[in-house]
């Protein structure tokens, strides 16, 4: 494209990490084209287009002339299948195939680390790892990363699968000293995947550079991401409010989903 800075679709911009990351990519030289069921009561300068992603009509229309999509918008919490079916299985093939069709070449696709919940803490977790789902939605999850690599093998298209950790402003509970991806850090790590010259498929860990992280991020940094948050300037404060660490029968120690694994 021409005329100014590229344009990358973000599904979901009005949730919560949308909003981090529609206050930071902007900074770095991306123009976002902001989809959402709910639009923002207050005008951010940004261009929104009111729709759904299981919509194709929608879809087509988001997708028009955009380089990149991020994909954040979904169901981010475990419910019953018809839901997760709807809005994480089919949304997510929509938004695959719209971008397809639209010819875009790039595609971020958030995942969780529900989609490898079932793995055990804290033996350090590789980026690749195979998906072992906690939940249905962590099922969800991995079905979108399986799409993803189809696209990808099928169709050409560069595809990242971010399994993101417990993104908030703060970590709140002792399991997010390790699991903690900071506002900053998300938006550093889209910055960086939107921007790899030679990505083709990958799952990638989304967690801040946590001192008792259990995840590796060498993978995610051979993409250019330079984490600069650590949930550890929050450790003492939540230690003495939740009277010590964990126990290790706690499933929020001995699993990377927690206690969603059980």
């Amino acid at each position: 494209m021409t005329g100014g800075p590229p344009t990358v679709l973000l599904t979901g911009a009005a949730g919560r990490v949308g909003t981090y990351l529609r206050a930071g990519l902007p900074r770095l030289g991306w123009r976002l084209r902001c989809l959402d069921r709910f639009l923002p009561p207050e005008d951010d300068g940004l261009e929104w287009v009111a729709g759904d992603i299981t919509d194709p009509r929608d879809l087509a229309v988001a997708t028009e002339g955009v380089s990149a999509v991020v994909h954040l918008a979904g169901i981010a919490h475990e419910t019953d299948f018809p839901a997760l079916l709807h809005a994480n299985i089919d949304g997510t093939y929509q938004v695959f195939e719209a971008a397809r069709r639209a010819g875009v070449r790039r595609v971020l696709y958030a995942s969780s680390n529900h989609a490898v919940g079932r793995h055990e803490a804290p033996a350090l977790l590789d980026g690749a790892a195979r998906a072992r789902p906690d939940t249905l939605y962590g099922v969800s999850k991995a079905f979108g990363e399986a799409l993803g690599s189809y696209y990808a093998d099928k169709y050409g298209m560069s595809v990242a699968a971010l399994r993101i950790g417990s993104c908030f402003e703060r970590p709140s509970e002792l399991r997010h000293l390790a699991t903690w991806l900071s506002p900053g850090d998300a938006v550093r790590l889209t910055d960086a995947v939107l921007r790899a010259p030679r990505l083709r498929f990958a799952t990638l860990n989304g967690i801040s550079a946590n001192s008792r992280a259990w995840w590796e991020l060498d993978s995610a940094r051979a993409f250019g991401y330079e984490p600069q948050d650590d949930a550890e300037r929050y450790a003492a404060e939540l230690l003495a409010a939740r009277g010590g660490p964990l126990g290790p029968g706690d499933p929020d120690a001995a699993y990377v989903g927690g206690r969603m694994a059980v």
